[in-house]
């Protein structure tokens, strides 16, 4: 397959269009995306367990470059093969870990099919860059921006896990009450979860130092980082007793 640079590039650039509109909306509409604890039953809507949900939405992600990567004739560079890694990675804990211990609610069929379609698309465009349009030689790897940005992946990737941990263990089996999380970074943001996730990918970016990596990550930002900020507002809302001295998404600040 030939490097289909203009695409690539097409892409980068809608996606982060799309990011600018998507946060847009999220903090002028704070219900815009009727899921999990805001949720909006509607007669006659096609419901999916969380479970079922979030596998069947997040395998895209993880198979397209894994496909691509499978179906790719010649060898690609140790650092593309780290880098798609990484993604891969990423998506291999929320498909096949993440999924089957969650307690959340039940998703919406057509947010559940939007998503299905952004991670195929993203995973296709993603592992495609890596692996026919990336020129990295060996000296990348020991790179300050490779070696910084694997760093700052981890430590968002073990946010990110232990944030997890932490709001599914809030809840029993079959309980769907919302709790004060505490302990690890909840204790100063409201969003860990998402603080965890958006660090990932920025120093996903900064590893692979690409326009597709960077623009992944911006939408990111743009997408969960006004949740964070509306569920912040939901936890002073509904419990008297939250810490008010909790930023909603970045320590200290905001």
């Amino acid at each position: 397959m030939q490097c289909c640079e203009g695409l690539v590039f097409t892409y980068a650039m809608a996606l982060a269009f799309a990011g600018v509109l998507f946060c847009y909306r999220q903090v002028f509409v704070r219900n815009a995306f009727s899921y999990g604890r805001y949720r909006k039953t509607m007669a006659g809507g096609t419901e999916l367990g969380a479970k079922v949900a979030w596998f069947i939405q997040e395998l895209p992600a993880f198979l397209a470059p894994v496909l691509l990567c499978c179906n790719k004739m010649t060898p690609s560079p140790v650092a593309a093969k780290m880098l798609l890694g990484m993604y891969c990675g990423h998506y291999f804990q929320r498909t096949f870990i993440y999924s089957p211990l969650t307690r959340g609610q039940h998703s919406p069929l057509e947010i559940v099919i939007a998503a299905i379609i952004f991670c195929t698309m993203n995973g296709f465009f993603q592992g495609h860059y890596l692996l026919h349009c990336a020129i990295y030689s060996d000296a990348w790897l020991t790179d300050i921006r490779f070696i910084l940005g694997l760093i700052i992946f981890l430590l968002g990737m073990a946010v990110n896990i232990h944030s997890d941990h932490i709001l599914r263990n809030l809840r029993t089996p079959g309980e769907i009450s919302y709790k004060i999380p505490r302990g690890g970074l909840f204790e100063l943001v409201s969003g860990a979860n998402f603080l965890g996730e958006i660090v990932e990918w920025f120093g996903y970016a900064l590893a692979s130092w690409s326009l597709p990596a960077f623009s992944f990550a911006f939408f990111t930002l743009c997408s969960i980082g006004p949740r964070a900020y509306h569920h912040h507002r939901y936890y002073l809302e509904k419990f008297e007793d939250y810490p008010r001295s909790r930023k909603a998404l970045i320590p200290f600040v905001f």
